[in-house]
């Protein structure tokens, strides 16, 4: 498909940037091109209840026994939210020119583009106690409603939106693998309370994309001429290679592409689930209505991909244990081929933009 080729050539000429970085100089990119660091207002904000902030579902994870290995939590963090004037000054001096942050605590900084996500692994635990949160359609609606109140309160100064972080993983950690909030996964893989880690990963993307859909929808008829901003979303992208040259683990490689990433990229671009994860899940998969998929046929302005790592694929269509494989794409991944590491090991990731 046109988009998945698009976005495997972009990452093989970003990972070559990444190698030869040593040799980049800023004069070799174009005065608009924008450096930046990012954040999700959970992982560095602190204050967990002041100002009367409502509790996040990461605020009850936290404080369940267990859940965390080392016992902390968020509730000081990195103390962002009254060391924020502090930060912005430090990002000054790194040379950055924006800054991709959480809009819990929406602060819009001078001297630097603010990119908006509006949800970054976090959702009010009022929603979960409710009515389950991402495994309710009912979230749709009030996700459309706080992407309203952000669009209408802040449109003015944000001219970059992210409707979601990390979407495509977030059902996988939260819903297959049970290690976040709220910690629902069946064995084999994971041993949680609760949950149904065959089905709930695909309820809950359902749900991520179509509210995705209606943030998307709002901001392009409503505000984005006024406003003059783009909006888009933001996805995990791992890159596979094959682990050995046969074509079966050619065939693995980008299905395991297509199972982690084409799973949003598809209808947020062309409407609808991937031809291979229907045929390979149809009973799992919910179906996009007519009136749905009229709705996704409005644009992301961009496309975020996150990438941490490559690692290797090895096909075991016929031969999986379904803990050991990729998520559910039948593959077994490794980083290591021959005794020899597919890379250098590093400590952070690197977030690139397509336009």
């Amino acid at each position: 498909m046109a988009m998945t080729l698009t976005v495997a050539s972009s990452l093989v000429l970003f990972l070559h940037f990444i190698s030869s970085i040593a040799s980049i100089d800023r004069s070799q990119f174009p005065n608009s091109f924008l450096f930046g660091v990012a954040t999700s207002s959970y992982q560095i904000e602190g204050a967990a209840l002041e100002d009367n902030k409502g509790a996040s579902n990461w605020d009850v994870f936290t404080h369940l026994p267990g859940k965390i290995d080392d016992g902390s939590n968020g509730d000081v963090a990195d103390d962002h939210y009254y060391l924020y004037e502090d930060d912005v000054e430090l990002m000054h001096s790194l040379g950055v020119n924006s800054y991709r942050f959480s809009i819990s605590w929406s602060r819009i900084l001078p001297r630097i583009q603010p990119f908006v996500t509006l949800s970054h692994y976090d959702i009010p635990q009022e929603l979960e106690d409710r009515y389950g949160a991402w495994l309710s359609s009912e979230v749709q609606r009030d996700f459309g409603y706080y992407a309203e109140i952000c669009f209408r309160e802040f449109g003015d100064r944000v001219k970059h939106w992210v409707t979601l972080n990390e979407a495509n993983l977030w059902p996988k950690f939260s819903y297959m693998l049970g290690t976040y909030p709220p910690g629902r996964c069946t064995q084999p893989f994971g041993n949680c309370d609760f949950g149904d880690s065959t089905i709930e990963p695909y309820i809950t993307a359902h749900n991520m994309i179509l509210s995705h859909a209606i943030a998307i929808s709002n901001y392009k008829k409503n505000y984005q001429m006024k406003q003059e901003g783009v909006i888009g979303i933001v996805l995990y992208a791992k890159w596979y290679e094959p682990f050995r040259n046969i074509t079966a683990d050619h065939i693995a490689a980008k299905r395991a592409l297509t199972f982690a990433l084409d799973w949003f990229l598809d209808p947020v671009i062309f409407g609808d689930y991937p031809p291979d994860m229907k045929a390979f899940f149809s009973s799992r998969l919910p179906a996009f209505t007519d009136l749905e998929k009229k709705m996704l046929q409005l644009k992301v302005d961009f496309i975020g991909l996150n990438h941490y790592t490559t690692i290797y694929a090895q096909d075991c269509k016929f031969s999986c244990e379904v803990a050991t494989s990729d998520g559910n794409a039948m593959v077994i991944t490794t980083t290591e081929r021959n005794g020899r590491s597919i890379g250098e090991p590093g400590m952070h990731n690197a977030a690139t933009i397509v336009y």
